[in-house]
């Protein structure tokens, strides 16, 4: 309420301070004029002349002339007497603090206060269809009446038809209304007289004009599809109709007669606007129409394959140009692979922002991992392209100059090797390894896109993109990632992040022999770390859990190697105009796209990197302030030997694991049956046999009694009628065989209970845990039962954390994946059945751990077996390991359900448990520590590689001998501009980097 009546009281003095000013100068204005005074309350009008001079060119003269100041011109809320200042109330600034912009109204307000002036609106777009105050009849030259305006120009001032067309002999493509003496309609400048002549100065006339074939020229502008008077210059040393047309800025649509242009700001305005909307060449193409004529009585001629032909063609000379290939002695034809595209500034490049001696600098100096390069792959099934046209008739301007590999190698090499057999998964199910050759690809050329990015960075990587003829195989992925570390073969750390990365690893040094020799790697004289982004980790076996984690191993920071996820984010919407493209268009679409993505990551990493920074800051201190607080609490030998075996797993990844458990046993039901009955048959074995049954022994009862409990759940949850009568016959047999054993039971229940309870799931199966105290039991059966309701609460929560896991990732699954009506019905009675199932472990869970809390009392057990079994809230401790409020597993708190993996048989499994948690709390320590050199590292490759890229485009301007001067000086003006923009954008990165003093940080 408060800050409601701050607000208002502010906008009241804003408009009482505003309004002051007006007056102020309104009465100085009136002061300090010279004219007399009855001329203070006048407006001063400007007329000019406009006459043909003897050369052809529009002469204008001016005069001024007054008319009185209209009330109606006055501006709204403008007094006509000076405001008293005393009338002013500055006290209510006392209120406000010294930063009045940061103020702004809120939306609803501004609505509101339009609203009380959409009437006004209304009425000034209603005047605008008429004359306005140009109602004259005559226009200002005086000749001929003022019947014609343009809607481009500014104002909305009529001429003549003379005037009119020497005002826009410089602007071909305005669009022009004339009036009938009721109303404004449409007319063309070409129908107005007005030609556009090439080859000459603007107003100069050519002596042999050719006018185009069949005077039938259209040009495609931003705002409309326009039919134009157009002369090419048939001078003697004219220029090709092609070049006449470049230098007014139309881009031609053919090179022979051309009849058809489109404007290099059509052009460029479509490809911005694909690069933010992913907007369709045939959207914008029919926005152009309309704008045309959206009645669609006057159809413009149809040029929308002309127009995508000219996109593709304009695409792929911008991209030449950005990349210096202009300047290049030999131009495009010397362009290399890769060469065209946009790099990342922050990964290493050598040569280029590495500094002196990296290769060789000791590792207690500069760390080898600063200068690792960070990889992800990855594929994306939305990039499919249906089977239409093809390489012959759509080859595509690209050659591998970009992101894209040079087609014709890859499926030559692709069809060579097609018979190749993919082995399958050893892990998890993997449906990218296991169904690579199964995937539906009836009806597509080109099932999806496999890709290599910078996994830090999220920068597509050159030569790194292609097409999947069915699944993920190998054979692709293995290409497409030989062929990306052809630009960084001088880099000696790899960490390659891949989802399959466990399978995928296994036999690539086999699979490269495969391949031509340019695209081996010298693995064996590399560091190559094979990692498994974080999302996609849980999904693999534990094993791969601990072997292939990026909060495990060290040199990695805080990646987490899903950059390629992100990066489908920006680019999947594209594909609804990709996937009906022809292979060519598509490739040169889509490369252009990776490159403006790639470029606008680099327009942002300052801002980025020292936000990311900052937060790493705050991050490091936390964790490594929790480890000192965990290690104070443990012995120093031990300590000390712990820290041993972690870092000579980072040195040598053969040894040992120490993130695995090792002094867990894993408990079973059925290892503890076995064992059971195998103490029961060396039991008689000695003479000693307790069996009072021919076919169920004194641990088989107990365990046949807990099926039935089992059994009886589920029945709860089914209610299905058959199942319940099984059941019931069941309970009866079994509880004839329990009073052998349990003969007490007799005095809890008649044999009639059974008989008479129609639920099968309310019969009481009096089991040792269950029994009051006052019944006797044999402790042999209680010791049965507890060790079988031990390994049922470990069987139990081994099956929770899996289907936790199943939940989380279904969760992401359809939320990523799923749409449709149909899809999301089916998808959330999956997800359903899965909360159905925690819902039921738990309580199995916790039925569990109150049979041994009972079951402990009369055993006399200790309580060391409730700090790995503790109570179970569902909803506190069922939660999956990404939990905590999205905080990741660098940052959270894991519920114990994770801690707990099995049966500690002493004080030895506590110990290595706390072993465990100990070089977790390590790693995410030390890799939050490394995250904070590895952001200095990487800022000051941005800094040395723009400065590096200044320095080359320096060179560039001199390289290309051309056969005109005026040529020569745009390819020196480029080349200038371009090293310009690097050193003014190093400015602005360390400018944002830097401390109050004035020093550069980050």
């Amino acid at each position: 309420m408060v800050g409601g009546q701050k607000r208002r009281g502010l906008k009241q003095f804003q408009r009482d301070f505003y309004a002051h000013n007006a007056a102020a100068s309104k009465a100085v204005s009136n002061n300090t004029n010279e004219a007399p005074q009855h001329t203070r309350n006048v407006q001063q009008h400007k007329h000019s002349s406009f006459e043909a001079g003897p050369s052809g060119r529009l002469n204008v003269s001016s005069s001024y002339y007054t008319v009185p100041n209209s009330p109606g011109k006055r501006r709204r809320g403008e007094s006509e007497v000076p405001l008293d200042t005393a009338e002013l109330n500055f006290s209510i600034l006392d209120d406000f603090s010294d930063n009045l912009q940061s103020d702004t109204p809120e939306l609803g307000e501004v609505l509101r206060l339009w609203r009380s002036d959409v009437d006004l609106f209304l009425e000034e777009f209603l005047r605008l269809e008429g004359r306005g105050d140009y109602f004259q009849g005559v226009c200002v030259c005086g000749e001929e009446a003022a019947i014609y305006r343009c809607q481009d120009c500014h104002g909305c001032e009529l001429f003549c038809h003379l005037c009119m067309i020497h005002i826009h002999e410089r602007h071909p493509l305005h669009r022009m209304e004339r009036w009938d003496g009721i109303s404004f309609y449409s007319v063309t400048l070409k129908s107005m007289g007005i030609c556009l002549q090439l080859g000459h100065a603007s107003g100069v006339q050519c002596i042999n004009p050719l006018s185009a074939h069949n005077d039938d020229f259209v040009i495609i502008d931003y705002n409309g599809i326009y039919e134009v008077g157009l002369d090419f210059c048939g001078c003697a040393y004219a220029e090709p109709h092609i070049i006449q047309l470049l230098r007014v800025r139309l881009f031609p649509a053919t090179t022979v007669d051309p009849k058809t242009a489109a404007t290099f700001r059509s052009l460029e305005y479509f490809q911005m606007l694909s690069f933010e909307s992913k907007v369709s060449a045939f959207e914008f193409y029919k926005m152009a129409a309309r704008l045309t004529d959206n009645t669609r009585i006057h159809i413009p001629k149809d040029r929308y394959e002309t127009l995508l032909c000219m996109m593709q063609e304009w695409r792929f000379i911008k991209q030449m140009k950005r990349a210096g290939q202009g300047h290049h002695p030999d131009s495009i034809g010397a362009t290399k692979p890769g060469a065209c595209a946009v790099l990342c500034p922050a990964c290493p490049h050598a040569g280029k922002n590495l500094p002196d001696g990296w290769e060789s600098a000791p590792s207690e100096i500069r760390p080898r991992f600063l200068y690792a390069l960070f990889l992800a792959i990855d594929a994306n099934f939305h990039l499919a392209r249906r089977n239409v046209s093809s390489d012959i008739v759509d080859p595509g301007l690209n050659r591998g100059y970009a992101f894209f590999v040079e087609e014709q190698a890859y499926k030559g090499f692709i069809g060579s090797h097609e018979r190749a057999v993919q082995e399958l998964s050893s892990c998890s199910s993997h449906n990218a390894v296991n169904l690579a050759d199964s995937r539906v690809s009836h009806g597509l050329a080109a099932t999806g896109a496999g890709t290599i990015d910078c996994a830090r960075h999220n920068f597509k990587w050159p030569c790194s993109v292609g097409d999947l003829q069915k699944g993920e195989r190998y054979l692709n992925m293995d290409y497409l990632f030989f062929s990306s570390m052809q630009s960084s073969s001088e880099i000696s750390a790899l960490n390659i992040s891949y989802d399959i990365a466990c399978q995928w690893s296994k036999h690539l040094w086999t699979r490269m022999s495969a391949f031509p020799h340019e695209y081996h790697i010298k693995h064996d004289q590399k560091s190559i770390t094979f990692l498994v982004p974080k999302f996609h980790l849980p999904a693999h076996v534990a094993k791969c859990q601990s072997n292939f984690s990026f909060n495990f191993i060290k040199g990695v920071g805080r990646t987490d190697g899903e950059a390629p996820e992100r990066g489908w984010a920006d680019i999947n919407p594209i594909t609804t105009s990709t996937c009906e493209m022809g292979p060519g268009l598509r490739r040169d679409t889509l490369d252009d796209h990776f490159n403006d993505w790639n470029w606008k990551k680099i327009c942002a990493m300052g801002s980025i990197f020292h936000r990311k920074y900052n937060f790493t800051l705050i991050e490091v201190q936390e964790r490594v302030d929790d480890l000192i607080n965990f290690e104070a609490s443990l012995a120093a030998d031990e300590l000390a030997e712990w820290r041993k075996d972690v870092e000579a797993w980072e040195a040598d990844r053969s040894q040992p694991n120490p993130f695995e458990g090792r002094a867990m046993m894993t408990m079973t039901q059925a290892a503890v049956r076995l064992a059971l009955s195998m103490a029961e048959a060396a039991e008689i074995e000695r003479g000693n046999n307790m069996s009072l049954h021919d076919d169920i022994s004194p641990s088989v009862s107990i365990s046949s009694g807990l099926e039935l409990e089992d059994q009886q759940l589920n029945v709860q949850k089914g209610k299905i009628l058959q199942r319940m009568n099984t059941l019931h016959r069941r309970i009866d047999t079994w509880a004839q065989v329990q009073l052998l054993y349990m003969p007490g039971v007799s005095h809890l229940r008649s044999p009639d209970d059974i008989a008479t309870e129609t639920k099968a799931h309310n019969i009481s199966l009096f089991l040792p845990s269950s029994l009051p105290q006052r019944v006797p039991c044999d402790d042999h059966l209680l010791q049965h039962e507890w060790e079988l309701r031990e390994a049922q609460a470990y069987n139990t929560l081994n099956d929770l954390r899996a289907v936790l896991n199943l939940r989380y990732h279904l969760y992401k699954y359809k939320d990523t994946f799923i749409q449709g009506q149909r899809a999301n019905t089916r998808a959330n009675g999956i997800i359903n059945n899965a909360e159905h199932r925690i819902d039921a472990l738990s309580l199995k869970y916790s039925t569990a751990r109150d049979a041994l809390l009972n079951l402990a009392a009369r055993l006399g057990k200790t309580d060391d077996w409730e700090r790995s079994l503790k109570p179970l809230d569902k909803q506190r401790d069922a939660v999956p390991l990404k939990h905590d409020d999205g905080r990741t597993v660098g940052q959270q708190s894991i519920s114990w359900i994770w801690k707990t993996s099995g049966f500690n048989s002493n004080e030895l499994g506590l110990q290595d448990s706390l072993r465990v948690e100990w070089c977790k709390a390590r790693a995410r320590a030390h890799r939050w520590e490394e995250e904070v050199q590895l952001l200095q590292e990487e800022m000051r490759h941005i800094i040395a590689f723009l400065d590096w890229q200044a320095g080359w485009w320096d060179l560039q301007g001199p390289r290309h001998a051309f056969n005109s001067l005026q040529a020569e000086e745009g390819a020196l003006a480029y080349a200038q501009c371009q090293a310009n923009l690097r050193r003014q954008m190093v400015i602005h990165i360390k400018s944002i980097g830097e401390d109050d003093e004035g020093k550069y940080i980050i």
